[in-house]
């Protein structure tokens, strides 16, 4: 089962790239984020066309997370993180062949010391305990997403300037990933590769995609009982390359076995 995650940075535009990218990746799971569209606007009928069914918890203009799942049932749906209350559609859930996917759009978290930064931390305290049960529930787990944070140095392309005090590499926002990783999961890219400037996201300004400056902030978390069938892991940066893409690149796991 091939598994990825996508932050389309719009589903309205990006469509013909989701389109084009299921043809050619054919990947099994999908989870999307940022499709910034409500529920009655979502593609569905047009993925179904390319054998997908999908769910999906969005709105209008921001945010909004997609699960789609290639010729599989789509169970146990879950919308939202459960008690924690939020307008902002940035989580869903749901079990495809046995594996639990949770799929996350985390906050940005604007900059150290805003109140959108202590949004972020208090979001990403409700993710864990929401995912210390799912896993409890769930011993084959995939949390994937845009999680915006780079684990760590080799994730960014400057880390002078990527550092401790720097919004997505912030102490406290890695510390919060690190939180979730103890639970029991593992970075799926990191079980294949330690090699530094790898990155999953590129801005639009600066030709930063051109000249190699990214972050890693595209994860893929597998759980202890998965961990042994990720056999393979990637970044497919082809769909950064195409006409106004999404500046995010695909990440995906493989799971074999």
């Amino acid at each position: 089962m091939k598994i990825a995650s996508w932050n389309v940075n719009s589903l309205n535009v990006r469509l013909p790239h989701l389109e084009q990218w299921l043809r050619d990746a054919a990947p099994d799971v999908v989870g999307l984020q940022e499709t910034k569209l409500e529920d009655p606007k979502f593609p569905d009928a047009v993925l179904a066309g390319l054998g997908y069914r999908s769910v999906f918890h969005g709105q209008k203009t921001y945010n909004g997370v997609a699960i789609l799942a290639r010729e599989r049932a789509i169970e146990d749906v879950q919308m939202g993180i459960p008690g924690f209350e939020d307008d902002q559609k940035r989580a869903i859930a749901a079990t495809v062949d046995g594996v639990r996917i949770v799929n996350l759009y985390v906050v940005n978290g604007q900059d150290v010391g805003t109140p959108k930064y202590a949004y972020k931390l208090r979001w990403l305290d409700a993710v864990h305990d929401w995912v210390a049960r799912e896993l409890a529930a769930h011993p084959k787990l995939v949390v994937l997403g845009d999680f915006n944070i780079a684990p760590d140095a080799r994730d960014v392309h400057d880390p002078t300037v990527w550092n401790d005090d720097h919004i997505l590499t912030s102490s406290a926002e890695r510390a919060a990933l690190q939180r979730l990783l103890a639970l029991g999961l593992h970075d799926a890219f990191r079980l294949h590769s330690e090699e530094a400037g790898i990155f999953s996201w590129w801005d639009y300004r600066q030709a930063a995609f051109r000249r190699g400056m990214g972050l890693r902030i595209d994860l893929t978390l597998v759980s202890e009982a998965l961990k042994p069938l990720a056999v393979a892991t990637g970044i497919d940066r082809e769909p950064r390359t195409w006409e106004r893409p999404s500046d995010h690149a695909p990440a995906w796991v493989q799971l074999g076995g």
